[in-house]
């Protein structure tokens, strides 16, 4: 029916409903892009699966026959929609070009679905939700289990066998136990505003600090994202300014020594961040502060939540997409254009 069939995913992990998905794109057209969404993210409770893993997932569940008439194309979140579309929409041109009839293949299971409709020159192929599999859930109940066992009984049925393979082999190797404490710590912060009488909104402020083309960073302390890059910041104080508070954050975490006036003199710019899901706490906006200072980079010394503090070349940061918190990589895109510079 199609020329070329697309389906989009983060597949963390690949699950049945997944394979009965893409199976409906093979059975569409005589090849497939598989778009891997959330690529060259740090590990995460919500990412914990690098490009490379989860292909290499999706490969396996396959017959041979298939796989050879698989693409997999990552691209990053953005945390813009119409970025990411634009992103996705240029990258399976280059692979496919611009002709020929393209099938989308997906299913609106939530308002995270939305973005089946942000490709208005693919047909969407409408697929019926496959039992009740969610990634989430297998996530949650992956890390929340206390053994093996209990791993292996809620993963039965709901995944294929090299799905399920991968994952006792994961929980065994480096990166389980400091993805599970920080799952841990992650439902510890959602249970203390459970009681809240509608999902709280929090409010933060990150500065993003520049002086002689390099940019001030710490490495988080504590979770969620310990040992991750990210701008010094925090949330705001109930009596202070934002200003005030990303000054004070700015000073707690790095020791900055400037005094607040020379700061504000070189305050040249804030934007809002806020897309839903930039925080796996939950919905966080922050206020990002640029600061253009005219000098040599002070002196920095890690404090209150953070581990390290700093400088990085402005040049060197795309390197380190992965090793970011959150959304933080993509604020620094924003405002430095990291993305658009030569690699």
């Amino acid at each position: 029916m199609y020329d070329t069939a697309i389906y989009i995913g983060r597949f963390q992990p690949v699950h049945a409903g997944h394979l009965a998905l893409l199976r409906r794109a093979l059975e569409c057209a005589p090849q497939v892009i598989v778009v891997l969404g959330s690529a060259w993210q740090a590990r995460s409770p919500r990412n914990p699966f690098t490009v490379p893993e989860r292909e290499a997932l999706l490969r396996a569940a396959l017959p041979e026959a298939d796989q050879a008439r698989v693409q997999m194309l990552p691209v990053r979140d953005h945390y813009d929609e119409a970025r990411w579309a634009q992103a996705v929409q240029s990258a399976v041109e280059r692979l496919v070009g611009s002709a020929g009839r393209i099938g989308l293949v997906g299913h609106f299971k939530d308002a995270s679905s939305s973005y089946l409709d942000a490709f208005p020159g693919w047909e969407l192929v409408h697929m019926a939700r496959q039992g009740d599999t969610d990634a989430s859930s297998i996530r949650a109940a992956y890390f929340g289990a206390v053994d093996a066992p209990a791993r292996a009984a809620h993963a039965a049925g709901q995944m294929p066998p090299s799905s399920v393979q991968f994952l006792e082999a994961f929980a065994a190797g480096p990166h389980y136990p400091a993805l599970q404490a920080e799952w841990r710590a992650l439902q510890a912060h959602h249970a203390a505003w459970a009681s809240a009488p509608y999902p709280p909104t929090f409010i933060t402020v990150d500065a993003l600090v520049r002086a002689q083309g390099q940019v001030l960073l710490i490495r988080r302390g504590r979770a969620p994202g310990q040992g991750l890059l990210a701008l010094p910041g925090g949330f705001i104080g109930v009596h202070e300014t934002l200003l005030q508070s990303c000054l004070r954050e700015l000073a707690e975490e790095t020791q900055c020594p400037l005094p607040p006036e020379r700061l504000a003199a070189a305050l040249r710019e804030v934007r809002v961040f806020a897309h839903p899901a930039r925080s796996q706490r939950g919905r966080v906006v922050t206020h990002v502060h640029c600061f253009d200072l005219p000098g040599e980079p002070f002196a920095v010394q890690a404090a209150d939540d953070a581990a390290h503090a700093l400088w990085v070349g402005e040049d060197e940061l795309a390197a380190l997409e992965a090793e970011f918190f959150d959304d933080h990589f993509h604020i620094l895109d924003r405002f430095l254009g990291l993305l658009d510079r030569p690699q």
